[in-house]
């Protein structure tokens, strides 16, 4: 037995790619998460918004085959939580700072490439996170990026964590995505870019995203809040 097999995860399909996952995000409280959709829509509605962003978010990743899957979650699991994650605690103060430590405390435990994203982009597919672990599984690319289109960006892929890859970015910025970027061909690594994806932070990005993916809990929870709106007589804005 190799010592990839012994520390491959139990239940991990033979043929997945030599990688991780990590999906970073908060627990969908209300008062905690989408508050830019507030107003129009209640606090409780952005939450509900936010939960179906991330059970759309983690179901894509679970169905990508991959060594393993992390949630690094502010906060406590809810039944929004698929099986097959381990979970880990986010530290650091700014995003910058929680980012690189969920790098590295998921190296820490298993050292394999690892493919972050947030719970921002419900309509990734498990096809798209499935090639950026492929691109750095198979040495292909040293990072994989994925831009986003408000600006920032919806996917970060390593090989190995490195603090000094992430520490001191300007995040929730439209040109976070640019100094990220900037950040990872300055230090010299190979990219591999990812197409570009709407993040969810507006109420136009989330009647996007809602059509995007008809059926989902997403659009589900976007109907809802929606219908919420109408009796009062109010228009979000587009």
């Amino acid at each position: 037995m190799s010592w990839f097999d012994a520390a491959r995860p139990r239940g991990t399909h033979p043929d997945a790619v030599a990688a991780q996952l990590i999906v970073i995000a908060k627990e969908p409280r209300p008062g905690r998460v989408k508050t830019r959709l507030t107003p129009p829509f209640t606090p409780q509605d952005a939450a509900s918004l936010a939960e179906g962003a991330l059970a759309d978010t983690l179901a894509a990743a679970a169905a990508a085959r991959m060594t393993r899957h992390v949630l690094a979650l502010d906060g406590v699991p809810g039944d929004w939580l698929p099986a097959g994650f381990d979970v880990i605690g986010q530290r650091g103060g700014g995003l910058d700072e929680r980012l690189a430590a969920a790098f590295a405390d998921t190296h820490a435990r298993l050292p394999l490439p690892m493919v972050l994203i947030g719970m921002d982009t419900p309509q990734v597919t498990p096809g798209l996170l499935t090639d950026a672990a492929q691109a750095l599984a198979c040495g292909e690319a040293d990072a994989v990026f994925g831009p986003a289109a408000d600006g920032g960006f919806w996917l970060l892929g390593l090989r190995k964590p490195d603090r000094s890859l992430l520490a001191g970015v300007p995040m929730s910025r439209q040109d976070t995505g640019r100094h990220q970027l900037d950040r990872l061909t300055s230090a010299g690594l190979r990219v591999a870019m990812m197409p570009e994806l709407t993040d969810v932070d507006t109420v136009r990005e989330a009647e996007l995203v809602a059509a995007a993916i008809p059926g989902s809990r997403f659009a589900a929870a976007f109907d809802l809040a929606m219908a919420g709106l109408a009796p009062a007589g109010i228009r979000p804005p587009r």
